[in-house]
């Protein structure tokens, strides 16, 4: 029996999810822009009160370890660690974008393309022997996104990396696969990508703490935890601040 906690911070969403052994009992979501320092807090009191449940009930914090956004990850990473401080409980850190490719997978969002029909969980591929890819992608400012692909048993094709998306990117692979894009990123390299016959886009897709769960439970059973003294975020960018707008501060 295992009772986790899991916090989603690290994109414009901020997300909370309570789960015992899998199955979600509690979740509350919001897009709201910088929204997670007021309401991160609030979510979490709220789904343990609907589940009629204790602080001290918990067995595990999970938290998404990146990347995405800088502050977001610290405020959902501090959060994480000062429960599991409290509580004197283990901390789970999920990567961002293998959380979002299982969403992918198992959730039915309605794709936008003609070409790529699904029914429920599967995909009916537009041609015969064809391996279809999921590439989750968050923002990462102008025409860069956090990305990475996988199959569809969650094994990485290509590892996470910052890139530059133009009309060439994911080139090998779209020649041969059909590859499914989705999240932040996605939304703004559709037009760039869309030329490609194989590229196809979830629509509304967002990161979320339930995509969250199976991941989380899975490395409480291999008892896969996080050293709270060390443990930072996968920022996998340096934090450039910008320039204060305020008159009187540069």
């Amino acid at each position: 029996m295992s009772l986790i906690l899991a916090l989603e911070t690290a994109t414009p969403v901020c997300s909370v999810a309570l789960a015992r052994d899998g199955v979600i009992l509690a979740l509350r979501e919001s897009t709201a822009p910088n929204a997670h320092s007021s309401v991160l807090t609030v979510f979490i009191e709220e789904v343990f009160r609907e589940a009629s449940l204790q602080y001290s009930d918990l067995d595990a914090v999970s938290v998404s370890m990146g990347p995405g956004s800088y502050t977001g990850l610290r405020i959902g990473v501090a959060t994480a660690k000062g429960l599991c401080y409290a509580l004197d409980k283990p901390m789970i850190a999920v990567p961002s974008l293998e959380e979002m490719a299982l969403g992918m997978i198992n959730y039915p969002f309605p794709i936008a393309s003609p070409s790529l029909a699904r029914e429920g969980n599967a995909c009916q591929l537009p041609t015969a022997n064809c391996q279809l890819l999921f590439c989750p992608m968050i923002d990462a400012r102008r025409m860069e996104v956090y990305c990475a692909v996988f199959d569809g048993d969650l094994n990485e094709i290509l590892s996470t990396e910052a890139e530059i998306i133009d009309e060439h990117s994911f080139g090998s692979l779209l020649a041969k696969h059909p590859i499914l894009f989705a999240g932040t990123g996605a939304d703004k390299c559709k037009e760039v990508l869309s030329h490609n016959q194989n590229a196809h886009f979830l629509q509304g897709f967002q990161a979320s703490a339930r995509f969250m769960i199976p991941l989380a439970e899975n490395r409480f059973n291999e008892k896969q935890f996080e050293d709270l003294a060390y443990f930072e975020p996968f920022y996998l960018k340096d934090f450039v601040a910008g320039k204060p707008k305020v008159k009187g501060l540069r």
